[in-house]
């Protein structure tokens, strides 16, 4: 079966491209993606797959049946939202959407795994079991849409034994993929605090409450909740992004709102470090006699790969790929709506090389100059396919 998935992965690859110019020209923000969900729907029905519509607003579930459908279940997933950027290249196929760009590889991602469904429904008498193929609205967007396929019953009838997601990596070399077990990802939350005291003249600070003063003290006294609090074998960021107080030179304000992300990768951290940065934020305002609102909106939770399905994966890879084609990858603080299967269903969530130096492709994501090397279209959906469809659960 991996010669005649190789195959037709290179006999659709083509085809492939023109669909990921289509999409990448045509991009939708996050729970916007009505046309793109309209574009997916239309090639199912070209393939002739049978998928249900509208589950959490755009997305939709696809299944592709081989012999003895209920003997396994496999579930693979693309995200299909863009983002709030300008794109800055000068390609046929560039955004014809102005402020919106596939500027994270959704576009790429969607594009394998409508790849891989085709392939996959054109070996279904080679294969057991089924595939249920998740295209998913909002990844970039709190809740995350994962979170809500979830809700609208994705994972149920059939339920998966397994899930698999793929995601760009510009800094590796098309022709690799690349996999890691364990915690990978980091888990996302918003954190926004405001500082209140009685404003007024900078040249009676004695007669105010200096929110500019606590607010900076209060920046300063946050990186300790992760430097003196958190194991350092386990990764943890704590980054205030946002200080927003004040508008003229002699007036001190009486409100200022700071913004920042926590991020970590174990769970019982995260959630006593919410604690402690609650706890240090407010008695420190409150000893220098301010008053303080703080909200930790909790986002997408750390991303974990099973361990033996990520195992077996890679083992599949490299039988497909070659072994020296697939590497390891590191851990990444950076966070994916992905983390809420995974903390559900036995995941491996993996790499595909699209970057080409000597073309001087090497633009990262959410950069307004990303791009990929198109070659890696073919492998992404061939490799996905096989690993659909030969992955024992």
């Amino acid at each position: 079966m991996k010669n005649r998935i190789k195959s037709l992965a290179r006999e659709f690859a083509p085809a492939f491209i023109d669909i990921r110019h289509h999409i990448h020209s045509h991009p939708e923000l996050s729970f916007q993606e009505y046309a793109t969900s309209q574009f997916i729907q239309q090639k199912l029905d070209e393939f002739g797959v049978r998928y249900q519509a509208n589950v959490a607003g755009t997305g939709i579930v696809a299944l592709v049946e081989g012999k003895n459908p209920s003997k396994r279940t496999v579930a693979i997933r693309a995200d299909i939202d863009a983002l709030p950027i300008i794109e800055a290249n000068n390609v046929p196929y560039k955004s014809k959407n102005e402020g919106v760009m596939h500027a994270c590889g959704h576009d790429v991602h969607t594009t394998c795994v409508l790849g891989a469904t085709r392939i996959l429904q054109q070996v279904k008498e080679e294969f057991e079991g089924t595939v249920k193929v998740l295209f998913q609205p909002g990844e970039e967007k709190h809740p995350g849409g994962a979170s809500l396929m979830i809700k609208d019953g994705a994972l149920e009838y059939p339920r998966p034994q397994a899930i698999l997601g793929l995601h760009v990596l510009p800094n590796m070399e098309t022709g690799l993929l690349g996999f890691r077990s364990g915690k990978y990802m980091a888990s996302a939350d918003e954190i926004y605090i405001t500082i209140k005291g009685k404003g007024g003249h900078a040249a009676a600070p004695h007669l105010t409450v200096d929110t500019i003063l606590v607010a900076s003290h209060l920046v300063v006294s946050l990186q300790q909740i992760v430097s003196r609090n958190n194991d350092p074998f386990s990764p943890s960021v704590l980054s205030i992004c946002a200080f927003n107080g004040g508008h003229t030179t002699n007036v001190i304000p009486s409100e200022v709102k700071l913004m920042g992300t926590f991020r970590a990768m174990d769970e019982t951290w995260r959630f006593k470090a919410h604690e402690l940065i609650k706890k240090q934020a407010t008695e420190l305002a409150h000893a220098m006699g301010a008053d303080i609102d703080i909200d930790i909106l909790v986002g997408y939770p750390t991303l974990y790969n099973n361990e033996e399905v990520t195992a077996q994966a890679r083992s599949l890879a490299e039988a497909y790929m070659g072994k020296e084609q697939v590497v390891d990858t590191e851990v990444r603080m950076g966070a994916e709506d992905f983390a809420f299967y995974s903390q559900i269903v036995p995941a491996c969530f993996f790499r595909l090389g699209t970057g080409n130096k000597a073309r001087g492709i090497t633009s990262g994501v959410h950069t307004p100059t990303f791009d990929i090397d198109e070659n890696a279209i073919e492998i992404g959906m061939g490799a996905m396919a096989y690993l659909a469809a030969t992955l024992a659960v």
